[in-house]
């Protein structure tokens, strides 16, 4: 099997993309061939076999043609295309698809749904997405395949017993949609509660609001008296460092706003394949997340719950919030690991190949 794989960057470091580079291993090693057309490649370890295609150019209609060019190029004894969170990719490579008559499957998970998302959708053979949830649209052609996390590389020994505060952390960028402000006024209820409890917040700021918005976080963790000393705001981690910070904290938490729709951030499923309780705000994790001795998911936008929920956590104690972690972690094994992502995109490859246009 020859496959396509159509992808923004490889690149290991990436704040919001590195994920990409474990989709290439893995997908190369299920396929006889896979070609690779990206704008960027940062990544020494590019398996062998895989054909990268660049394309670039100093204007926009130019990187238009140097991207045909290469997805012509990749296109011969090709069985699929896979196009990888980038509407507009599927665009400009549909039409060139079809005359070789080379399906094309376009992957994506985001709550936006862009006028491209839509005749992307009614474009593509298959529509692939971590849950039917986490795509914006409703289509027939929609697959669920389960997240692509490295249940490897993602893993910790269970949290060891301290003597400090129950330590919480976030992980993402600081755009206010993450709902970290709410985060900030759940942990300060919580500690006036009695819980004596920590919080880190790590993720880049990407645009001038988010970067004006880490201000403001910044400014209320320092005004508030329950607070001072207990929050700390820090850069991103590179992705390999990732695991060691989850497996330094006791509970991690994701407290999106709702207003962004039903995105199912593969940082959730990151925390719970290294064992850790994670507190969601988005209803649309309750398949991973319910049905545990204590609840998971709080109302979004709302301080009181979710301090309710983190202080039920906090009361718990060491042994019970490890066995949360453990089974969540058994949940991320067996339905949302690379392999199985992998698995999944294969066969469903399967369903729609045609002919070979050659």
């Amino acid at each position: 099997m020859k496959l396509v794989f159509i992808t923004q960057t490889l690149d290991p470091g990436d704040p919001a993309l590195a994920q990409t580079v474990d989709l290439v291993r893995a997908l190369a090693a299920r396929t006889d061939e896979l070609a690779v057309v990206t704008r960027h490649v940062r990544w020494d370890d590019v398996p062998a076999g895989v054909d990268v295609r660049l394309f670039d150019a100093a204007s926009r209609v130019g990187r238009v043609a140097s991207f045909e060019r290469a997805v012509a190029s990749s296109l011969p004894r090709a069985d699929a295309v896979l196009v990888h969170m980038v509407p507009q990719f599927l665009l400009l490579a549909s039409p060139l698809a079809r005359v070789r008559r080379v399906p094309v499957l376009l992957w994506y998970t985001h709550w936006h749904a862009s006028r491209a998302l839509r005749i992307a959708t009614s474009l593509a053979d298959l529509v692939l997405s971590v849950d039917h949830s986490s795509f914006p649209l409703a289509s027939p052609k929609v697959r669920a395949t389960g997240h692509a996390i490295d249940v490897e590389l993602f893993d910790a020994p269970p949290p060891a017993a301290h003597g400090g505060p129950m330590r919480l952390l976030a992980v993402g960028r600081t755009a206010r949609w993450k709902g970290l402000a709410t985060l900030l006024e759940a942990t300060s209820l919580a500690v006036a509660g009695g819980l004596d409890a920590s919080l880190e917040i790590r993720g880049p700021s990407l645009t001038s609001d988010e970067l004006a918005h880490r201000a403001e976080l910044a400014a209320l963790a320092d005004g508030d008296d329950r607070l001072r000393g207990r929050v700390v705001l820090a850069d991103a981690v590179p992705r390999a460092q990732l695991p060691g910070l989850l497996a330094a904290v006791d509970v991690v938490v994701s407290p999106n706003e709702p207003r962004r729709g039903a995105t199912l951030d593969k940082a959730v499923f990151e925390a719970a394949a290294c064992a850790r309780p994670v507190v969601s705000t988005n209803a649309a994790f309750s398949p991973l997340l319910g049905g545990l001795p204590l609840p998971l998911i709080a109302p979004p936008a709302s301080p009181g719950a979710l301090a309710d929920v983190i202080s039920a956590l906090g009361v718990a104690g060491i042994e019970l919030r490890a066995s949360l972690g453990a089974e969540l972690r058994g949940r991320v094994v067996a339905g949302h690991s690379l392999e199985h992502w992998a698995d999944e995109v294969i066969s469903l490859v399967g369903e729609v190949r045609s002919p070979r246009g050659g």
